[in-house]
């Protein structure tokens, strides 16, 4: 993966570089604010003295979350942008140096989050930002406490994920056209992000070498790097032998190319793509409902569970490394029972109609 250098140089003084260029740093010269004067540099007490601008400060900070964490591109990004913002912040506030920062300083910022209207799942989710880079400070001995050590996340709306019924997803299987090789990859990939649950990064990503037809099994590498082995069911596996032997040929000519999916140019087919593939199928076969590539794992997990399924074998599919993450499944499979008790079952529907009458 490629390091990421965060160009800081024209945010506010809380960041700006020190005027002592960084070694070994891509383009880390001296800043300058409008008058041409040197701008003042970011005061960072404990072993700041090994560290000679705040911009090898945050060029380490994102080494440490791609090399050592192996977090994605998009966590990169969204931390880049949310710690960003956090700075910004404290530059209108007048903090001049990060060891300024504490406790009432990051419940100010998240009084200035909610009074921009935030939602509070972007709220929590700029907050674990600061804690992640806050952590990194410490554990390099930059500073000595961490002003986010105490403050807690906002409580978040628990949101049951959205899945389709088994007759949604049997139109939406049958909805490519498999006369054509475009068609027998959508089918394929339409399999396999309902019957192994795969993240669409996940999905995308997958080479030929990685997937094993007799067994049925799929080696997934995850999130944080972690390689798991997921399965898929015998209609799966034959829309994707299908699409092996006929349809990605086609896509392929006389190119070489790794990749399990396909885009006509015989290329690795994206996330972005498949998003459309797969809005493109819904509105096709009038679903009623937008469709994404994740609701198919939610789908697939809900299913799973509906089938009696064990919460733990269903964790080890998602590759969830907490198992909460997989019970809010429960909660819908307990949600879909009570609304098939109360169409079903004639007592349940007259004593629906009393409460209602009462």
């Amino acid at each position: 993966m490629a390091a990421v250098i965060i160009r800081i140089a024209s945010l506010p003084p809380i960041l700006d570089p020190s005027p002592t260029p960084a070694p070994n740093v891509a383009d880390s010269s001296p800043h300058t604010e409008g008058n041409g004067q040197n701008a003042p540099s970011v005061s960072i007490e404990g072993n700041y003295h090994r560290i000679n601008s705040m911009q090898e400060v945050f060029n380490r900070y994102i080494n440490y979350l791609e090399a050592e964490r192996n977090v994605s591109p998009y966590t990169v990004r969204n931390y880049t942008t949310d710690l960003l913002d956090f700075f910004q912040f404290l530059g209108t506030k007048g903090v001049g140096s990060l060891k300024e920062v504490d406790r009432h300083v990051v419940r100010d910022y998240l009084a200035y989050l909610m009074g921009r209207g935030l939602v509070k799942a972007s709220i929590a989710r700029k907050l674990s930002a600061i804690r992640s880079f806050y952590r990194y400070l410490l554990r390099e001995e930059m500073i000595s406490t961490s002003p986010v050590a105490t403050t807690s996340s906002p409580k978040l709306d628990r949101r049951l994920p959205a899945f389709l019924t088994i007759e949604e997803v049997e139109k939406l299987l049958e909805a490519p056209d498999l006369s054509t090789p475009q068609g027998q990859r959508d089918r394929a990939l339409l399999e396999l992000l309902y019957a192994s649950g795969l993240r669409v990064s996940e999905l995308v990503s997958l080479n030929l070498e990685q997937v094993d037809l007799d067994s049925r099994e799929i080696r997934v590498l995850g999130k944080g790097a972690k390689e798991r082995i997921t399965l898929m069911g015998k209609p799966a596996a034959s829309a994707l032998s299908d699409y092996l032997s006929q349809g990605r040929p086609e896509l392929l000519g006389e190119r070489k190319n790794r990749a399990l999916l396909l885009n006509r140019y015989g290329e690795r087919l994206t996330k972005r793509m498949v998003q459309k593939i797969l809005g493109d199928y819904a509105s096709k076969v009038d679903i009623g409902k937008k469709v994404h590539p994740h609701m198919l794992r939610h789908t697939f997990a809900t299913h799973l569970l509906d089938g009696g399924a064990d919460l733990r074998v269903v964790q080890e599919l998602l590759g969830h490394a907490d198992l909460s993450s997989t019970q809010i499944y429960t909660h819908v499979t307990k949600s879909q029972a009570r609304k098939v008790y109360l169409s079903a079952h004639p007592m349940a529907q007259e004593e629906d109609n009393e409460l209602e009458n009462k």
